[in-house]
């Protein structure tokens, strides 16, 4: 846990921490006001939203010092955990009328919870791009970060739809198999799976392109 905070500066850690507090604040407001268990899912949401970036940040701060075998079983591990980033935004589905809160506080506790999903996310995925960078050429590793947007999108259709979760690879590595191979093999009986896969990894790549075009603005100014 140290090698995942000594990472980042001061005000990047202060930041997702006000960011998670804000998010647990409304769902204890929620929960005050209720007395309902409802939407306790978005904290084990967060959760798994935050694992990513521990792994990335792991894997940057031990570069030097851990072997191949253990590098690929990191970045392996990151991969397998990266679309419950994303992942939240589609606990938008959720949103309905429901009894002691306004739909508009739902919905802005929901969102806020997306967006820290995102934040971590980016993070990592940032993160292993600059990994990638020192491994092969800038313009492949690029392909390499898109692609895995999209393979990402593709886990938030598994997870969203299916039920699948990262750790079902280990738990029950055929039935997922089966239920992935199956979309490769009849695409066109799957028109939701790629349907979702390629909006949410053309909304994830969108993301990533303005972060970078902000980031790149913001120096040059």
């Amino acid at each position: 846990m140290f090698s995942f905070i000594k990472r980042f500066r001061f005000e990047v850690l202060l930041l997702l921490a006000f960011t998670i507090i804000f998010c647990f604040a409304l769902w204890l407001l929620r929960f005050a006001f209720t007395g309902s268990l409802l939407y306790i899912f978005l904290n084990w949401n967060l959760f798994l939203a935050i694992l990513p970036c521990y792994f990335s940040s792991y894997i940057v701060t031990h570069q030097g010092t851990i072997n191949r075998y253990t590098f690929f079983l990191l970045a392996i591990t990151w991969l397998l955990f990266f679309p419950n980033s994303p992942y939240i935004l589609t606990d938008l589905f959720h949103l309905h009328e429901r009894g002691g809160m306004p739909k508009w506080f739902d919905l802005i506790m929901i969102l806020s919870y997306a967006w820290a999903g995102l934040l971590f996310g980016f993070i990592s995925l940032f993160q292993m791009e600059s990994i990638l960078m020192t491994k092969i050429k800038p313009k492949l590793a690029k392909g390499v970060i898109i692609a895995l947007l999209f393979a990402s999108g593709f886990g938030v259709y598994l997870g969203r739809f299916l039920r699948w979760n990262s750790w079902d690879v280990l738990s029950n590595p055929f039935a997922l198999g089966a239920d992935i191979g199956d979309r490769f093999i009849h695409p066109f009986s799957h028109g939701r799976t790629w349907g979702v896969t390629l909006l949410m990894g053309t909304l994830l790549t969108f993301i990533y392109f303005s972060v970078q075009v902000l980031k790149r603005s913001i120096k040059k100014s």
